[in-house]
């Protein structure tokens, strides 16, 4: 087993990982730098929108879980009043 693993890494040891490091960072920054200019900002519009969107969203939500933990307290203090009483 041993024997396979060194065979399989070759140069690929913690000596040549060691050296190819700086080669690989300067092509991740350079990857960095090249997608960064494919990025756009958003137009006002585009944010007042999803903006609304993200207030809405959150609003539904609170609503839907109010409910939920109401009727879930509502339950089970039912369920401990009726234990309680029998």
């Amino acid at each position: 087993m041993a024997k396979s693993m060194t065979a399989s890494m070759g140069d690929e040891g913690v000596g040549g990982k060691l050296k190819a490091w700086p080669e690989r960072v300067k092509t991740f920054y350079s990857d960095v730098r090249s997608e960064m200019k494919k990025v756009t900002t958003p137009s006002f519009k585009d944010v007042q929108a999803t903006t609304g969107v993200v207030i809405i969203t959150v609003f539904l939500f609170g609503v839907y879980f109010w409910v939920v933990d109401n009727t879930i307290g509502s339950g089970i203090n039912y369920l401990f009043k009726y234990l309680t009483h029998h």
